[in-house]
């Protein structure tokens, strides 16, 4: 579904991201693991239109769509959680998830169903402004918008940032349910064991590069990703 060849992304004269590869087929869970400044925000930008490499090839359902707009790129099904949520304050609950809906044509009122099917407290809220949701809440509502765009690929950038330990645990199994439900998944995470436990398959970071890859299973075994990301 997705193949990232040799990209690289520049900040000025900083190379962030240097000539990385990685694929994601589809109905997978793939996670991209490491620490802070490794490049793995940038790398969702890129895949999203935010960001134009410097060099290489994204190729999407086997079309390079590394410089088309983020318009298209979400029209083509490929759509992002941003890190931090970014929800629109000032708007309620509802008119964020409606705005996920934009590019999509036909009924909203199916999709709004399935989105309070998995998020309940969503429509409990569904007239609120959506500042005042909790952190938890917020990343609900970020997911859903996304959701109400009908991905084929969902990117998710650090999706229990900042997060009580509980909605760590409901975020992960909700990105399960979503993964089991047909839409593939591209995972940043700093949560590296948590990550790691649900991922068909995973990349390591290091100064933009890749440095390691395997299967979950693998990875969460691996001396190096113990002692670098797991305390271990």
């Amino acid at each position: 579904m997705l193949a990232v060849k040799e990209l690289s992304l520049h900040y000025g004269v900083i190379e962030a991201v240097k000539k990385v590869s990685f694929q994601v087929n589809q109905g997978e869970i793939v996670t991209l693991i490491g620490a802070n400044g490794a490049g793995k925000t940038s790398i969702l930008k890129s895949l999203s239109g935010l960001l134009k490499p410097s060099h290489g090839e994204i190729l999407y359902h086997g079309k390079n769509v590394a410089k088309l707009s983020p318009q298209k790129i979400v029209a083509d099904g490929l759509i992002q959680v941003p890190e931090g949520r970014h929800v629109f304050s000032g708007m309620t609950v509802k008119e964020n998830l409606s705005l996920g809906a934009f590019l999509q044509k036909g009924e909203q009122s199916s999709r709004l169903d399935n989105i309070f099917q998995r998020f309940p407290i969503l429509k409990e809220r569904l007239n609120q402004d959506s500042a005042t949701l909790s952190g938890g809440e917020q990343q609900m509502l970020a997911m859903g918008r996304a959701l109400m765009s009908q991905p084929q690929l969902l990117l998710l950038d650090e999706p229990s940032m900042g997060l009580a330990p509980l909605f760590i645990k409901e975020i992960f199994a909700i990105i399960q349910d979503i993964h089991a439900s047909g839409t593939t998944v591209l995972l940043v995470e700093q949560n590296a064991k948590k990550a790691l436990e649900i991922a068909d398959r995973a990349y390591v970071l290091e100064t933009g590069k890749v440095i390691l890859s395997g299967t979950g299973a693998e990875l969460l075994a691996s001396p190096v990703v113990k002692k670098a990301y797991l305390g271990g």
